[in-house]
Formats: structure tokens, C-alpha cells, sequence
């Protein structure tokens, strides 16, 4: 019965993780937006007191419950587990703990933390690393189903589904993400945990707690026939059966070891503090514990395989041309001094020092101008970039969802006022200069009036116009980058305040 319990908690806590990252509608984050709030690492920067002493208070109590249940990475892992257990059954076997691989991946993963050194933090935090394959990997598979399904609706004249523009990551985010997927799968398919026990820094810490542990899975030796069903099927690989002994630092109370037992030698209870198992060499160095954890059912990892499969092969319809007349280029990046961070971040340095770059902001911009930076110093951490669209002064969807305090939740009267960045005008680039056509795109659609026109010859009545900037009323939308007529590059984009201000 536990074990069922926490297959199907850990089952529904991982699908509603994963539309988090998925879902563009933001149902799904107002009813469950909390689970991303309730990770360990989030948690610690957003200084979320209740929430860590929640945490520490059920591993102390329970073991690594958070590993097997609340941790999506974790139980991606029993479905990959899962899955290569079909082809070979009772395929674990005792190993001792790799202590000093454990400590010394904590010690860097604090270290670097410290010395903020982000881009290792986020490469290393496992709710984040699951978040970067959700919202690279899943979500455009996710967005274009959605638009096939819209189309097939349209046709039944249906508006049940409406189309969204479908986003792919660049190539360098593309390639950490598959690194990672393939890094996990690799561990898992051959090891069960592996990752957990030895390059996890949230394993190790929750294991210093887990070993104190009021229940623990307890083996008792009057009953064990030391059959081994129990140590072969440990995906934590921490259980000893010829010595009657669990590493509970590395179990993950998956209770997978009770259904194997056919003699009920494994119960699930509460252990005497400082007790110890019976004697045996390795009783003495290591204080028992069990660790595996059951798998999510094939029928489900096949389909979350298959739509990975499918994420290369998806491309995003963008209209190419001004109904069939003409191509239109695309829009060019320019390069930027200083990388425009989201309203509510407060400025880059606050938004480096609170972001695990797990991308939940990313996968909810409605506008899709919030991308994972390519810079080594902010790697995989949200910029924005106006190629796509701008940042609309009454959408708050990222500080909304972002769990760690990087991006402060705001009011869209809060954001309106909210300087990001200022507004650079090209004079080159400008058509009105280039082209001798007047122009006012810049002008019409800026949302705070920054923009106005100027002749060119103020002597002349009929003399073309350009714009003139007022940096003070200026908030860094991107609304003028992004709708400037000109190719490659906008007359006017924006570079980005260090320190957000109010205009």
C-alpha cells in the first residue's frame, strides 16, 4: 500500500509540474503554481522559511519522501529505470556509497554558489534541470499539438483551441538541454539512481537528514532469508542484504523493496535514534537505510519518449511574406551592452543572484521575448530580446510564476512605471534617412509617449521627420524595436538598465 501511495502521489506530483511548463493558458499555475515554490533550491533563495522547515521537518520525519515524490527529476529517473527493468529484472546490487563524490559535489555546488557562479548552480539544481528539458524539449512538442488540434477544430468550426506561436530554443540551450537528457537518461537506465546518490546536491543534503530519520525502511534478520530480491531490485543500490544493512542516507523511501519481500523481513517504522542494526562489518559504517522507488508505467514514459522524439522535427509557422507580394526578412538580435532582464527582477545583479534558471518565466511569455541567455556568466538564466514581440506593459505572467523571488511579483500598474531599459535610435538604419519615406511606427505604438517626431529641416514645412527620444519616459518594452519596419536590424532597440529605476 505505501508503495502504491507513492508511485501515484510522485506520478501526479511530475504531470503537474510538467504543465506548469507547459501550460501558456495560466490555469494551471493559479490552482498549482505552489508545487515550483515548494523545491528545495527555490525555496532557499526566495528565504521561504515555512517551506524549508516543511521540508527538513518530513525528511527528518520520513526519510527522502521529497526525492521519490516531489522532485520531478527523481521520478523521471524511476520512469527511465522503469522502463530498462522490463528488459533485464533484478539487475541491482549492493555498492557503497561514493562518500567522497557526494560531499565534494555539495562542497562545489555551495561554493560556486557563493562565489556566484550561477551558470554551475543551475547546471547542477535537479527541479531546474528538469524545468530546461519541460520548457526546451516538451513544451514546442507540446504548443504544436495544440495548434494541430486548433486547426482541426477550425475546420469543424470549433473554437474550442486557438493556435499559439510556437517557439524553438537556439542551438547552444538546445545542446545543454540534450547533454542533460542524455546525462540522466544514461544513469538511470543503467543505475536507477545514480545521479541522486552521487552528483546531487539536494540528494546529499536531504541525505545528512534522511539518516536521522524517525521511519525508516527496517530489515529484520530473524525473518530475512537473504533471498537478495530486495538488495537486486534497489535502484538506490543501498541495501546490503547478506549483512542486514540499508544506507539510509541514499534510500528514497520508494518502499519498492517491501513488494519484493516475500517474507515480510521489511516493514516501514519508526527506528530508536542512535540505534543500530545487528552486528556485522558493515553495520558499523553505515547507518542502514533503503533506497528505490517504484516506476512510473510504461505506457507513460512511452508517450513523454515519443513526443522528445518528436521535438526536432517541430518548426513554428511564421509568416513569411506580406500575402504572397514579397519576402520579409526576419528580425535581427542587435548586440546589447547590457542584457534587458524582466520587470520585477529589480536589475541583472538581483536576478543572477536569485534565478536557478529552471525557465518556468521562459515557457509562460505569452510574447515569447524572454529567452535563456547564451552569455557564460547569466548561462540559461532569462534575457529578453524583442525579435518576436515586446513585452506588453499588462502582462505579469513571469512574476507571477517565478519561484524563487528573481522576478518579484508586480502589478501591471507597477510594471508600466518600471524602467528596464531605454530606447537607442539607429540613425542609419532609419527608413526615413535610408529610404526617404516618412514613418511613425516608432511613435504610434509606443505605450508612454517616449517618441515623438522632429523635422529633419525645420525650415522646410514638408520635410520628413525622425523620432526623438525621452529617456525619462522611456520603460524598455521593446514596443518600437520590435515594430519598426526596418530589416535586418530596428532603427531603434533597446539596451538595458543595470539597476531597473521608476519613470
Amino acid at each position: 500500500m505505501l508503495h502504491k501511495i507513492r508511485l501515484s502521489a510522485g506520478t501526479a506530483f511530475f504531470a503537474l509540474v510538467t504543465l506548469l511548463f507547459l501550460d501558456f493558458t495560466g490555469t494551471v499555475h493559479q490552482w498549482f503554481g505552489w508545487l515550483a515554490k515548494i523545491q528545495l533550491l527555490p525555496a532557499i533563495l526566495a528565504v521561504n522559511i515555512v517551506v524549508l522547515v516543511c521540508l527538513a521537518g518530513f525528511t527528518l520525519l520520513f526519510g527522502r519522501i521529497y526525492c521519490s515524490v516531489i522532485c520531478p527529476l527523481g521520478v523521471l529517473q524511476d520512469a527511465i529505470s522503469g522502463l530498462a527493468g522490463k528488459f533485464k529484472k533484478n539487475r541491482f546490487r549492493y555498492a557503497p556509497a561514493k562518500t567522497w563524490l557526494r560531499y565534494a559535489m555539495l562542497g562545489v555546488f555551495i561554493a560556486v554558489g557563493l562565489l556566484g557562479v550561477h551558470s554551475a548552480v543551475a547546471l547542477l539544481e535537479p527541479y531546474s534541470a528538469y524545468g530546461r528539458l519541460a520548457a526546451n524539449l516538451l513544451a514546442p512538442c507540446y504548443q504544436w499539438g495544440n495548434n494541430l488540434l486548433a486547426a482541426l477544430a477550425a475546420r469543424a468550426d470549433s473554437y474550442a483551441f486557438y493556435s499559439v506561436t510556437v517557439w524553438l530554443p537556439g542551438l547552444t540551450v538546445l545542446v545543454v538541454t540534450a547533454l542533460t537528457l542524455g546525462v540522466i537518461f544514461t544513469l538511470a537506465w543503467r543505475g536507477g539512481r545514480t545521479y541522486c546518490n552521487t552528483l546531487c546536491p539536494v540528494g546529499t543534503a536531504l541525505g545528512l537528514l534522511a539518516r536521522c530519520a524517525l521511519f525508516r525502511p527496517v530489515l529484520d534478520p530473524a525473518r530475512c532469508k537473504q533471498c537478495g530480491r530486495c538488495e537486486r531490485n534497489c535502484k538506490a543500490s543501498c541495501i546490503d542484504a547478506s549483512n542486514f544493512t540499508i544506507d539510509h542516507s541514499r534510500c528514497v523511501s520508494c518502499f519498492t523493496c517491501m513488494t519484493q519481500c516475500r517474507f515480510g523481513a521489511l516493514k516501514y517504522a519508526p527506528v530508536k535514534i542512535g540505534a543500530r542494526p545487528p552486528d556485522s562489518k558493515r553495520a558499523a559504517a553505515a547507518d542502514g537505510n533503503h533506497g528505490a522507488t517504484g516506476s512510473v508505467s510504461r505506457r507513460g514514459f512511452l508517450s513523454f519518449a515519443g513526443l522528445l522524439a518528436l521535438t526536432h522535427t517541430v518548426k513554428a509557422q511564421q509568416p513569411r511574406g506580406d500575402g504572397g507580394l514579397a519576402d520579409i526578412q526576419d528580425k535581427k538580435a542587435p548586440a546589447r551592452n547590457t542584457p534587458i532582464v524582466p520587470p520585477g527582477a529589480g536589475g541583472a545583479r538581483n536576478l543572477g543572484q536569485h534565478c536557478t534558471a529552471c525557465q518556468l518565466c521562459v515557457s509562460v511569455c505569452p510574447t515569447h521575448v524572454l529567452r535563456p541567455s547564451t552569455r557564460l556568466a547569466t548561462l540559461l538564466q532569462p534575457e529578453m530580446s524583442y525579435e518576436q514581440g515586446y513585452c506588453r506593459p499588462e502582462c505579469t505572467k513571469c512574476s507571477q510564476v517565478c519561484p524563487t523571488g528573481a522576478i518579484r511579483a508586480i502589478t501591471p500598474a507597477d510594471k508600466s512605471a518600471i524602467a528596464i531599459g531605454r530606447a537607442v535610435w539607429l540613425q542609419n538604419n532609419c527608413i526615413v534617412n535610408r529610404d526617404s519615406v516618412q514613418c511613425d511606427s516608432c511613435v504610434i505604438n509606443c505605450p508612454t509617449g517616449a517618441i515623438t517626431l522632429v523635422a529633419v529641416n525645420p525650415d522646410d514645412k514638408k520635410s520628413l521627420k525622425t523620432p526623438l527620444l525621452d529617456e525619462a519616459r522611456c520603460i524598455g518594452c521593446g514596443a518600437c524595436e520590435n515594430l519598426c519596419p526596418a530589416r535586418p536590424f530596428s532603427a531603434i532597440y533597446v539596451e538595458g538598465n543595470v539597476v531597473h529605476h521608476s519613470v
